[in-house]
């Protein structure tokens, strides 16, 4: 079968949601150096890791996961059949459907608060006052439920009319939001008397509602006007009900797995789920860029062309984006795994985080690297079978992975500790992805395995190199530049990715994967145009 190279089209899409979404990443990098800074990795962050977990998990499985890939194909299906303002009608509905259905998640959430923690975090009871700080931290997050839900919808809609920027954006406005409201709000709550961990629960819900507002502008703009309308009986909405139940399960492997691991890294003592999280924060940075950023670029010409019933063009669209995504992410892989243990002490080893902190959090994070891949297969995966219509294959791959991750969780945590609960839900992910593409691949009638096999030779090649120049450098800059002193961390890691990514981008070269130089003359030519725009 030919290789089919990567959409133009489709790689500007993702270099715009790229950049966009590096902006997100990276002030969300700067929150989790606020806590860190603030709170280290104690009780206190314990306790406000499993609280967010419980909106974020519900979050994850039902708003920003299986409803999106239930409601773009949809919506995408009304614009092109019927119109925008059929379209605009479903947006109306499924924005009024999901504000009465998260409302009443909520209530039930915040009157049920102590069982639900109690299930999550029962161990916590054996620390004076920190299952209680936990179900607190709890009551007041989960609003943000709702206030994420709409705002994934406004982002479905707006991706739906090739609007990428702005959507990839409006999580930069959530992290900014939450950082100012955190660090105004901890001297108030000291003269308060209060925990100052609730600064960062009141920065969750302005983050929220920042990421909601500020995409209202620009449907606005698109011709969008929201009416006061919920029919249970339209197609449109039953449509994407019925997609979103088994859609679910299907998308739910990843976060499901992360809930396990939290669970059982609760009983590993203080600062397990603290390390866990940030170092799922730091895998988080790549796979939010890369994976994350094709997937959303991918499904609405993937959702076109099912609706048209072209399977060679969804052929064609997934092989390009599985290239693309292959040629971005293992190089982050390899960087990760190399680079862990100076990246986490550059960018969280001060205040209250310590130097053992900082060794934990790498522990964990080379764990949670290998299954990276596996994560942004996944993104790219489970939308296009609903596409396509057939939600029960991700729903059967995902239960299979959510039964294996408790297995291998349990298993290792024993060997390993709180690293083995990172290392068995990679494991997971690259299973998860395997089983997806296989059964894809029968789905569409091949997706170009001899290209995509070729692009990860080439690409394997390329980040081992860029690998071993990444080890090298960061032991040769420890000796001509010791200490921990933040301008001489910053000139080492700077060095050795600067170092590594020009190994990198010669080996691509050397090596001929087209997909990397598109994706680079993407960015390049879009900031150019920037450029030219402002002078």
């Amino acid at each position: 079968m030919s290789a089919t190279p990567a959409s133009p089209k489709l790689a500007r899409s993702a270099g715009l949601i790229g950049a966009a979404t590096m902006t997100s990443r990276i002030l969300g990098l700067v929150r989790e150096q606020v806590m860190a800074y603030l709170f280290g990795a104690g009780n206190a962050v314990d306790a406000f890791n499993v609280a967010f977990r419980i909106p974020n998990l519900v979050r994850d499985l039902f708003a920003e996961g299986a409803m999106s890939a239930a409601f773009v194909p949809t919506f995408t299906t009304y614009l092109a059949r019927d119109g925008k303002p059929a379209a605009w009608r479903l947006g109306s509905n499924v924005l009024n459907a999901l504000f009465a259905v998260t409302f009443v998640l909520v209530v039930l959430g915040i009157v049920f608060a102590e069982p639900l923690v109690r299930v999550l975090a029962g161990d916590y009871a054996e620390v004076p006052g920190k299952f209680e700080l936990t179900v607190e931290l709890t009551r007041v997050m989960l609003p943000f439920l709702t206030l994420v839900a709409l705002a994934a919808a406004c982002m479905g809609m707006l991706n739906s009319l090739d609007r990428y920027f702005l959507p990839a954006l409006a999580p930069a406005l959530f992290n900014v939001a939450s950082i100012t409201t955190t660090v105004m709000a901890v001297p108030v709550l000291m003269w308060m008397g209060l925990p100052t961990i609730y600064a960062m629960a009141l920065g969750v819900l302005t983050g929220g509602l920042a990421q909601l507002l500020v995409q209202w502008p620009a449907l606005r703009r698109e011709g969008f006007r929201h009416q006061a309308v919920l029919d249970p009986a339209e197609p449109g909405l039953r449509q994407v009900l019925l997609l979103m139940g088994p859609g679910t399960l299907g998308l739910a492997a990843t976060q499901v797995n992360v809930f396990v691991n939290t669970w059982l890294a609760t009983s590993e003592g203080t600062g397990a789920v603290s390390w866990l999280g940030y170092a799922f924060r730091l895998m988080y940075l790549p796979l939010g860029i890369f994976g994350v950023s094709i997937a959303t670029a991918s499904l609405p010409a993937i959702s076109r062309r099912a609706a048209a019933g072209d399977l060679t063009g969804m052929r064609d669209t997934v092989s390009s984006s599985l290239a693309m995504m292959l040629t971005l992410n293992v190089p982050a892989t390899i960087g990760l795994i190399v680079l862990a243990h100076p990246i986490v002490s550059l960018l969280f080893e001060r205040g209250q985080f310590t130097a053992a902190d900082t060794a934990a959090t790498a522990g964990a994070l080379v764990a949670y690297a290998v299954g990276l891949t596996g994560y942004s297969v996944v993104k790219i995966a489970a939308p296009t079978f609903y596409a396509l219509g057939e939600s029960r294959t991700p729903v059967l791959v995902s239960v299979l992975s959510v039964l294996t991750n408790a297995a291998l969780n349990i298993l290792l945590v024993r060997k390993f500790g709180y690293r083995g609960l990172a290392l068995g839900t990679s494991l997971t992910a690259l299973l998860n992805a395997g089983l997806l593409m296989l059964l894809l691949r029968r789905r569409l009638d091949g997706l170009h395995m001899r290209h995509l096999s070729s692009v990860l030779i080439r690409v394997g090649i390329a980040s081992a190199t860029m690998g071993v120049a990444a080890w090298g450098l960061d032991r040769e800059l420890h000796v001509w530049m010791p200490g921990t002193a933040l301008p001489i961390q910053i000139a080492r890691v700077g060095l050795a990715i600067g170092g590594a990514l020009l190994a990198l981008g010669a080996s691509l070269k050397v090596l001929r994967v087209t997909e990397f130089t598109g994706v680079v003359s993407s960015v390049v030519g879009r900031l150019r145009r920037t450029r030219d725009e402002r002078q």
